[in-house]
């Protein structure tokens, strides 16, 4: 028995676009349909004409169409949507909020996102391969995530992940682009004082790349999202314990909850599986012991931690059971039992 035009719609409706991660029919792309012996014809209508997702998309669309029985060839065409359906398109990725509603959305009481600030004392300690294998990582744990990148000294994140394109611009929306099921937005990105960012919500998490050190812009995060949970970088050595406690210390004076320590660059471990600690050992429990916090994580010096940002091929995709990402997840899952800070502001108490 061949396959008809409701099977048809029900195989596209399993189709989720790949940067706005939502489900075609859902988002009004399904144009039409045709089904005629064996033979199927689909219209889509793109968001915008230079779709960043488009070949993936088309690839889906063929996947779950093939699927179906009875079909022989498949035809998909892609057309522009017109203004009213990328207005429609428009209020339902905004959802409840209203177009003027250029707020915070992670600042609210009562977010359910999480946000993870990774901060770090100095450059030059990997806070940024931190961040992104975190981030991919808490997603593949099955969190829909997104990593802000907000170090304004060395942007690196979009490299990092391969993202080649700017974000997607849907009339006055910004979609952030989409790398290995992980949304992006950067500093790197330019992106008007009146322009809103649509995070493809509800976000578990948001993965803050802070830029490292104690400055003005550290301070400046901490206004913009208040309920940052910060996780601190550092290497073993006891010299970057203590300028990593700087900045912890920092975030504690601005009532940001610091909730744990990272080490990077634990260990190397050689072709004979001996372990050398290169740098030294025993700087991030001894932060984490002096901040009353735990260390959540260990991570190895691996070379294709470096090369994979380079390449913009992440080392938790490319060897996802290898040494360091078995530390990475070790980590995340970390970070998962935690759970979400409480937050005590005196701007939020009841008189």
């Amino acid at each position: 028995m061949s396959a008809g035009d409701s099977e048809v719609r029900e195989a596209l409706a399993s189709v989720a676009d790949p940067q706005l991660r939502r489900g075609i029919t859902e988002l009004g792309m399904v144009r039409a349909t045709r089904v005629r012996r064996g033979r199927v014809s689909v219209t889509l209508a793109l968001p915008v004409a230079a779709h960043p997702g488009r070949d993936e998309l088309l690839l889906r669309v063929r996947g779950a169409l093939e699927a179906l029985p009875g079909v022989r060839d498949i035809e998909v065409g892609l057309t522009p949507m017109s203004e009213e359906e990328r207005a429609g398109l428009r209020r339902h990725l905004r959802g409840e909020r209203a177009a003027s509603d250029r707020s915070n959305p992670f600042a609210r009481p009562g977010s359910p996102t999480r946000v993870l600030g990774i901060s770090s004392g100095k450059g030059g300690v990997g806070k940024s391969s931190v961040t992104v294998n975190t981030a991919l990582t808490l997603a593949r744990l099955g969190h829909k995530v997104s990593v802000l990148d907000a170090d304004v000294y060395g942007f690196s994140v979009p490299k990092m992940l391969g993202i080649e394109h700017d974000p997607m611009v849907i009339d006055d929306l910004l979609v952030p682009p989409v790398a290995y099921g992980v949304g992006c937005m950067s500093i790197g990105f330019f992106v008007g004082d009146e322009q809103p960012v649509m995070w493809r919500g509800p976000l578990d998490i948001l993965v803050v790349d802070m830029p490292p050190g104690t400055g003005d812009v550290a301070m400046s995060m901490a206004q913009y999202l208040p309920r940052t949970e910060i996780f601190v970088v550092t290497t073993p050595q006891p010299a970057a314990q203590r300028v990593a406690q700087r900045s912890a210390l920092m975030a504690k004076k601005l009532k940001l909850a610091v909730r744990g320590v990272v080490e990077n660059m634990s260990w190397f471990t050689g072709d004979d599986g001996t372990r050398y600690e290169i740098f030294g050992s025993g700087g991030g429990r001894s932060l984490a012991q002096e901040l009353g916090v735990p260390l959540v994580g260990q991570l190895p010096l691996v070379p294709a931690l470096r090369a994979g940002g380079d390449e913009g091929r992440p080392v938790t995709v490319t060897d996802p059971t290898g040494e360091v990402s078995r530390a990475f997840e070790e980590t995340a899952k970390r970070i998962e039992a935690l759970g979400p800070a409480r937050i005590y502001r005196r701007e939020l108490a009841v008189h």
